[in-house]
């Protein structure tokens, strides 16, 4: 197909942060991946990767599922506990390396949710990591997306990256108070994740 020899937008940064992803699993004991807390919520390491892996196979994972997002999820979760360590990562590998064609052609979203999910390992077992600018501004387009229907804390603040991007505020939200932090943590703390917010300046 053309379409397989086209390097298409955010592919390489996507297929980057999955090899980043797979590095953070690769450091963790045995313990810490199949029992390590994250910040979602009742997800270990190796369900997150799980989740992030069955967003490839979106055919497969999701339609049979109809509008029922979190039963697909928790499916996705499910098949990756049920895999020995090692099984499940040489599966990374291949997916880090061959992304679908659905994910090549809608890398720009997908960057952003991996993003966000690499953070959730990262932070929810107290570790740290460079955040690569492209990552950190998918992380927080992530953010203003998913915020929308979440929880509308983008409709009611004025947001002000402190790490290189425009500051944002929709019509509804020009004079509500401001929020300041970086990408990275502003876009988690539109996730929901809220375990950052002593990570940004509130006015």
């Amino acid at each position: 197909m053309l379409l397989d020899r086209i390097r298409l937008p955010f592919e390489d940064e996507l297929r980057a942060e999955r090899f980043r992803l797979i590095e953070t699993l690769d450091g963790l004991s045995d313990d810490d991946f199949d029992a390590g807390t994250t910040l979602c919520t009742e997800w270990a390491p190796r369900d997150v990767l799980g989740h992030v892996i069955g967003l490839d196979y979106f055919v497969s994972s999701y339609l049979p599922f109809g509008p029922k997002i979190n039963d697909a999820n928790r499916a996705q979760a499910d098949r990756a506990r049920a895999m020995p360590r090692e099984r499940l990562m040489r599966w990374a590998r291949h997916w880090a390396d061959h992304p679908s064609t659905t994910s090549r052609v809608g890398a720009g979203i997908l960057l952003g949710d991996l993003g966000v999910h690499h953070q959730d390992v990262v932070r929810g077992l107290g570790l740290t990591r460079r955040v690569p600018d492209g990552t950190a501004t998918a992380i927080f387009r992530e953010g203003l997306q998913l915020s929308v229907w979440l929880n509308r804390r983008v409709l009611r603040h004025r947001l002000e990256p402190t790490d290189g991007h425009r500051p944002v505020a929709l019509p509804g939200a020009k004079n509500g108070p401001t929020v300041r932090g970086t990408r990275e943590a502003l876009g988690m703390w539109l996730c929901g994740r809220d375990s950052v917010t002593p990570e940004l300046e509130f006015d």
